[in-house]
């Protein structure tokens, strides 16, 4: 089975177009795990990314009949060194076993023969180094970079997220830049990213491709013609929640069918416990607990602005 059929049928079986993003910041883990880690193993990063491990698998315990998948941003595992992307190995394996998909947020890529690396390590076949079912990908070198992903969706079942139009405010220093043919950068790299999307072996049964784009719900106007322009392209939005998107801002990205978006949230799910919203219900130790409130009411909220059940 594609990829994207894999993660249009969770979306469907748990009626939640919405992605919970593991950028977990050793910050966020309660001091209480932080101690008990720097008990067992002292100072230091074995410690910290010990207590990254924990506090994700307390999150997706808490999320994992709920959501489709879940989204580990690389840095904040890169940050504490060989022990940080072990405790990133570990996350996506009990994600896996928890019956979550897992989206790598590391926006690889290079020339041909360096993507091809980074491909096999996160999206090769049984033995690659770091398990993900999606990767995240920059199109800046062009088909050559992005055919070694491309391959392994094809060869593999895995996905992988285009950057197309990102949530950051500065995108447009580059993305927005008009061509002499009148198109947008950003309208012209969705556009071939759909010809590559229309491969042989990408297309699946719902209409959409394996090949996917990261376009951000801080753009509504954006999405909503990338998402006429490009109907092939399964849309993954950042920017929803603590950078200032909403709902409705992310609905725009939406098919009518209420598909071909997924919505991630990372902060706003992460630190849930501390958000006004919920009154002071929940304390640090029942974080677990109010990320999945947050993450049942993002569901709600987002169901709502799409017209969706749920």
């Amino acid at each position: 089975m594609t990829f994207i059929d894999r993660l249009i049928e969770r979306i469907i079986e748990t009626k939640n177009p919405s992605v919970i993003g593991l950028d977990t910041s050793i910050e966020f883990v309660p001091q209480k795990i932080r101690a008990a880690c720097a008990e067992e193993f002292g100072e230091g990063a074995q410690a910290e990314a010990e207590a990254v491990y924990r506090f994700n698998r307390i999150i997706i315990d808490c999320v994992r009949d709920i959501v489709p998948a879940v989204k580990p941003q690389l840095a904040f595992y890169e940050l504490l060194g060989a022990r940080g992307m072990e405790a990133f190995a570990k996350t996506a394996l009990y994600a896996r076993d928890s019956g979550l998909l897992v989206i790598a947020d590391g926006k690889r890529n290079d020339i041909g023969s360096t993507a091809g690396a980074y491909s096999g390590a996160y999206l090769g076949a049984g033995g690659s180094p770091f398990y993900a079912d999606a990767l995240t990908i920059n199109p800046y070198l062009g088909f050559d970079g992005a055919a070694p992903f491309i391959d392994c969706c094809k060869k593999n079942g895995k996905g992988v997220f285009v950057l197309v139009k990102t949530s950051n405010p500065s995108s447009g220093d580059f993305q927005d830049l008009e061509l002499a043919n009148g198109k947008k950068l950003y309208e012209h790299v969705a556009d071939k990213v759909q010809e590559w999307a229309c491969e042989d072996g990408l297309l699946g049964t719902y209409g959409y491709s394996s090949v996917c784009a990261v376009v951000g719900a801080t753009y509504p106007a954006q999405a909503k013609a990338l998402r006429e322009r490009a109907k092939r392209l399964y849309f993954l939005l950042p920017g929803y929640g603590a950078q200032g998107g909403s709902a409705e801002d992310a609905a725009a990205a939406f098919g009518e069918s209420g598909l071909g978006a997924a919505v991630n949230a990372s902060r706003s799910v992460l630190c849930a416990w501390r958000h006004e919203r919920w009154g002071g219900k929940y304390g640090h130790d029942d974080f677990g607990e109010a990320a999945r409130a947050e993450a049942l009411r993002m569901k709600a909220e987002i169901n709502r602005a799409i017209g969706a059940p749920g």
